[in-house]
């Protein structure tokens, strides 16, 4: 393939790369090389195209010769904060909307596109009375009080957290989340409306080699690895039983070119989640993170943020079946790549 990799000089840019380079691919990186990102911005070369995806031309004269696009590209992070919702928006939604109007124009059929679990807002959870409900938003009365597990919105039952699947409702709950199902939607409808083929990729906890330090997109993982480095001790918020699902971005840069690669013989959109298949608490991750450097334990704050959801883990069974993709690494042995 002769692949276009938007955001290519990212996290997960990097490795996507290296692995369609390992698998004989010829690959053109765009990428803009955000200030709050990148320390430097690198002069482009060969294969290095320096641009931001809203830049229509840039983008046009990107995908010269290219058959098939990976979308990585896009403003990260929980999207909390209203001042940056113009950003966002900006960045992910408009710069995707470019994206596909230039495909359209240059007659490339075939994207990947990198989505996030965040569109799925809390997780599935089922009520002993009433089966799978859907929780309402977190009030912060109860936060306060340290009451973070969301109740049943009809009786006020504990509720049992499970794992999502595609076909679940969605529910996303910050101005990332909203602007990365919002290109889900417009890729789409680019692919009904040119006869082409989108697979869009949900994404779970991504953790690996080379995961932004000490800036605004630095995940958990990265955070509390930090820390330990600096010998500061983890801090936890809520109480450590947050479940999520932390996938090493090796399995995920291999999960985007086997995408990749089985575009033409998929539906006009399909999602696929992209997990490890093995649910972790934050808690457990801090102590892993903390035994792995000999740090300090992990303490629990009870802190919290408006923006998160309690539990998100979804099944990633419709990618291993329809792919034929797995997950190389467990949590223990991810990390110890980190």
């Amino acid at each position: 393939m002769r692949v276009l990799l938007t955001g290519g000089a990212g996290f997960i840019g990097k490795h996507v790369h290296h692995q369609l380079v390992a698998e004989g691919h010829e690959v053109t990186v765009l990428d803009s090389f955000r200030p709050d990102v990148h320390a430097h911005k690198p002069a482009p070369g060969p294969g290095l195209i320096v641009g931001d995806i809203r830049d229509a031309d840039c983008v046009a004269e990107a995908l010269r010769g290219i058959d098939t696009v990976i979308h990585l590209a896009a403003k990260v992070g929980l999207g909390v904060h209203l001042d940056d919702i113009d950003d966002y928006v900006s960045t992910n939604s408009l710069g995707t909307a470019v994206v596909l109007k230039a495909l359209a124009h240059a007659n490339i059929r075939h994207l990947v596109y990198a989505s996030s679990m965040v569109v799925y807002g809390e997780g599935r959870y089922d009520c002993d009375v009433h089966g799978q409900v859907a929780p309402g938003p977190r009030r912060t009365e109860d936060l306060d009080a340290g009451r973070f597990e969301p109740p049943c919105p009809y009786c006020g039952s504990p509720l049992h957290p499970g794992l999502v699947t595609e076909d679940a409702v969605l529910d996303p709950r910050n101005t990332y989340a909203a602007t990365k199902l919002n290109g889900e939607h417009l890729a789409a409808t680019w692919a009904r409306e040119t006869d082409s083929r989108v697979t869009a990729l949900r994404f779970h906890n991504v953790y690996g080699p080379g995961m932004p330090r000490n800036t605004p997109y630095a995940g958990v993982a990265a955070i509390f690895r930090s820390a330990l480095e600096r010998g500061e001790t983890p801090r936890v918020f809520e109480d450590g039983s947050q479940r999520r699902d932390f996938v090493h971005v090796g399995d995920v840069a291999a999960a985007v070119t086997t995408a990749a690669s089985a575009l033409p013989h998929q539906p006009a959109f399909t999602a696929y989640n992209v997990g490890s298949g093995t649910v972790q608490t934050i808690g457990d991750l801090a102590t892993e993170l903390a035994h792995l450097y000999n740090g300090p334990s992990p303490i629990v704050t009870g802190q919290y943020r408006l923006g998160d959801v309690r539990h998100i883990t979804a099944s990633s069974d419709r990618l291993k079946a329809n792919l034929g993709w797995k997950p190389a690494y467990d949590l223990t042995t991810g990390l110890r790549t980190c």
